[in-house]
């Protein structure tokens, strides 16, 4: 794959597709194109609950909730929504059967290009091991023993279990390879599956760096950086205690911002540290975990653009404090919900799953979380054209085997996703 050159941050990324979803689409009934500007391609109906995520539509609250609706699609894109009663001419009608329809599901946090399985480390910690840092060196291990064919193998193969439960758009990292080699390969792998890519050489520091951290943030700030960004959008960095610490952090988020890549990081995870407030003061478009957090983090926080990703599947399959999702809400923090999908500290690709906790142990409604997994995640890649239902956004959205959102928490562990569009195209 010829390498890209860095987008601006602010643009709207070219859509592509990842291969679980155009096998899907190869499958899919063809759509046929639209004849006139007022006549839809598809027209999904008989909604029992429409969630739009735009507050101008439906009841006024920021799901824009309708009722007995309907979706219009042309092409890859929403046209139209609203009381299916009045519905433009379609092409081809599908029966929602008074079921709820919502906006795909937006992971904006997963690491996906790995090797090896971690089972074993994940039955010691069950059995009163804590979690540590330490454990990615195992994957960092296999990552390097594996061929491009199996890390793309296995990078395909979460993305069609990601699909099947109604993510439509998606982030993922290096960050298991670190060397120069390593980490550009998996972002060129992950880079032919989606526009939101991250480079994560500062994860930890590899263990043939140990005794010389200094050097190996030289590396990627460096060599490392110029091999990696042109398959990226993204710089990201684990800012914790056994990784990178606040000055190295913003050493390396300011060379990536220099090579343009837009900052994310790993912040206030495992303890409280300088991760948050430097998120804020480089307008990093996400802090992601966000657990240990002082009030001068969350003023921070509520008064940045900065989105505060809360990633609930780490703390569940760690047994670690979770994060309290209702005071950032409560001051004004925009909040993400995202799966952290990683073979070490959260084996998981549900969202679903994720916004069950966040209801049940996180202290969320289930609107906000429903909220924090489409348009909260879109806001922590800086995009307006994914997570809502409104015309213009893409036809990205999910059928659910339930006449509303709120069942997603309700009937936590039953997969209600029943129909998934992508583009406009139903793939699922």
């Amino acid at each position: 794959m010829t390498p890209r050159t860095p987008r601006n941050p602010g643009s709207e990324p070219a859509p592509t597709a990842d291969q679980a979803t155009e096998d899907a689409m190869n499958n899919a009934t063809t759509v046929s194109p639209a004849h006139s500007a007022s006549t839809a391609s598809t027209l999904i109906t008989n909604i029992a609950a429409l969630v739009t995520n735009d507050p101008s539509l439906g009841d006024g609250n920021p799901l824009g909730l309708i009722q007995d609706a309907a979706v219009a699609i042309e092409s890859d894109r929403v046209v139209w929504t609203g009381d299916q009663s009045k519905a433009p001419a379609t092409d081809n009608r599908v029966d929602a059967g008074g079921r709820a329809v919502l906006p795909g599901f937006v992971d904006s946090h997963s690491h996906l290009v790995f090797a090896g399985d971690r089972t074993e480390e994940f039955n010691a910690r069950m059995s009163g091991r804590p979690y540590t840092a330490g454990g990615i060196r195992t994957t960092v291990a296999a990552t390097r023993a594996a061929s491009d064919d199996a890390l793309e193998r296995n990078l395909t193969h979460h993305l069609a279990e990601a699909l099947r439960q109604g993510t439509t758009t998606f982030e993922t990292k290096s960050g298991y390879g670190l060397t120069v080699q390593d980490e550009a390969r998996a972002l060129r792998i992950a880079a032919a599956h989606t526009d939101e890519v991250t480079y994560l050489g500062a994860h930890i520091v590899p263990p043939d760096h140990a005794d010389d951290p200094a050097a190996y943030v030289a590396l990627v700030t460096g060599e490392m950086l110029d091999a990696c960004a042109p398959y990226a959008r993204w710089i990201d960095v684990f800012c914790e205690k056994g990784a990178f610490d606040g000055d190295q952090a913003r050493a390396i988020l300011t060379a990536g911002r220099a090579k343009g890549l837009h900052p994310r990081i790993h912040a206030n995870q495992l303890t409280h540290g300088p991760g948050v407030q430097l998120a804020v003061e480089l307008d990093a478009a996400s802090a992601d975990h966000c657990t240990h957090l002082t009030d001068a983090d969350v003023d921070a926080l509520a008064n940045s653009r900065t989105v505060a990703t809360l990633l609930p599947g780490a703390e569940f399959s760690t047994r670690a404090e979770w994060p309290d999702a209702r005071r950032l809400l409560d001051a004004g923090v925009s909040v993400a919900l995202s799966t952290d999908c990683n073979p070490g500290s959260s084996f998981t690709s549900s969202v679903p799953f994720c916004v069950a906790l966040a209801v049940r142990d996180m202290g969320m409604t289930p609107d906000e979380a429903v909220w924090s997994a489409t348009a909260g995640g879109a806001a922590a890649l800086r995009r307006e054209d994914i997570g809502r239902l409104a015309p213009g956004a893409y036809a990205d959205l999910i059928l659910l085997d339930a006449p509303s959102h709120v069942h997603l928490a309700y009937r936590p562990g039953v997969p209600l996703v029943s129909g998934v569009w992508r583009r406009g195209v139903r793939v699922a």
